[in-house]
């Protein structure tokens, strides 16, 4: 899954993690949000787990969103208890996915996310894949949920977005070769435009993004379908041109 400034294996893109304690590696002390960051491949399951919580995805997502935050702050956003927030926050930074942004004390510190970009791999020994899948639950659900919501409210949209955004989807036949090779050149362009690099970067500063801008959210999904019905078994029959009727 893959996720870009998760809040992303999947993007979703939620990229490494071997122990809490080495979570981060060594930054620049700076304020600047247009720092970078680089990406986080998680690999510890404990640190997976600790992700795989609904308040602490939602924290990422709004210090993404504003950057920086205090626990007041983000309690504010999310309708939760400043304590609350504050737990969510120190466990965070315990395992490396955020950081304090200097000043403040107490409930009062800013906080920002130590990461560009996040993935991580569900196959593994089955501690691993009993996290990883608890983290892809809570990551695809709030993934899903925004989409569903902005997607059947198109009237609530800003008038200049409504023929240009929207949603498509294509089903088709193909091997895991073809499957890889096709995601693999999706995920060039959608790098390219819309990954941790990509042109608009700098606008994780919200002082730097432009009047009448408001957060678009793009989301590239491939999956086998599961739940897809078998095809009819053919009757025999039917290829023997010296059949003739039943009976």
């Amino acid at each position: 899954m893959t996720s870009e400034e998760l809040a992303g294996r999947q993007a979703a893109s939620l990229e490494a993690l071997a122990d809490p304690a080495e979570a981060a590696s060594p930054r620049e002390d700076t304020d600047d949000p247009r720092r970078d960051r680089g990406r986080l491949n998680l690999t510890d399951p404990k640190a997976i787990r600790a992700l795989a919580h609904p308040v602490r995805m939602a924290l990422l997502e709004a210090l993404g969103h504003a950057g920086t935050l205090t626990a007041t702050q983000a309690s504010e956003m999310l309708g939760e208890s400043p304590a609350n927030c504050a737990f969510h926050l120190r466990t965070l930074a315990k395992y490396g996915f955020v950081e304090e942004a200097g000043g403040g004390r107490g409930r009062e510190r800013p906080w920002r996310q130590t990461y560009d970009g996040m993935s991580w791999q569900t196959r593994g020994d089955p501690q691993f894949s009993h996290a990883a899948e608890a983290l892809d639950r809570v990551w695809i659900d709030r993934l899903l949920s925004r989409a569903r919501h902005s997607l059947t409210s198109m009237t609530s949209w800003p008038e200049a977005f409504d023929e240009s955004l929207g949603a498509s989807s294509s089903r088709i036949h193909v091997t895991p070769e073809e499957a890889k090779e096709l995601h693999a050149e999706m995920m060039k362009t959608f790098e390219r435009l819309v990954g941790a690099q990509r042109l608009f970067a700098e606008r994780r500063d919200p002082k730097l993004r432009p009047p009448g801008s408001v957060p678009v959210e793009f989301v590239l999904l491939g999956y086998p379908v599961l739940d897809a019905p078998p095809l009819p078994v053919a009757d025999e029959t039917d290829d023997d041109p010296e059949a003739g009727p039943a009976g």
